[in-house]
């Protein structure tokens, strides 16, 4: 069978990450490769429970899309960074209600904007976000830990 690259990278754009649903692995940062046979991918880190549950929406969704010889493979080096989701993703993070992550010490509220804002833990929802509050209009909302 031909691999057509760029139809298996719109394959993937519409797998959603399981843990937020809004955004697709390939906004997320997590597809690293997409080759003749293979794609490969990162999880956001190597102990994610997610990842089984991610590689096997990826390998549904290919195999819908005709695509059943193409392999999976996880690298877990480089480590996936926060760096990798893409502005999309960010904005959809934030449209979500969950501050994307940036380097600065501060997080800007989600729901209303503000700056003013407090980590209330450095345990969020699930092991890759930190629980936040907002001190303008008191919403408690997830943000992305920088890694």
């Amino acid at each position: 069978m031909t691999h057509d690259l760029a139809s298996i990278r719109a394959i993937l754009a519409q797998v959603a990450d399981p843990e937020i649903p809004v955004v697709s692995i390939v906004d997320l940062g997590i597809v690293r490769e997409v080759g003749v046979g293979h794609v490969a991918v990162t999880p956001t880190y190597s102990g994610c429970p997610a990842t089984h549950v991610i590689e096997a929406d990826i390998r549904k969704a290919l195999d819908a899309g005709g695509y059943q010889d193409v392999r999976i493979e996880t690298r877990l080096s480089p480590p996936w960074t926060t760096e990798w989701i893409t502005l999309e993703g960010r904005n959809k993070l934030k449209a979500y209600g969950i501050a994307p992550p940036d380097r600065r010490t501060y997080a800007s509220c989600p729901q209303c904007g503000s700056d003013n804002t407090e980590e209330l833990s450095r345990f969020g929802s699930t092991p890759c976000k930190a629980l936040w509050r907002c001190r303008q209009c008191l919403e408690p909302f997830d943000r992305f830990k920088c890694h």
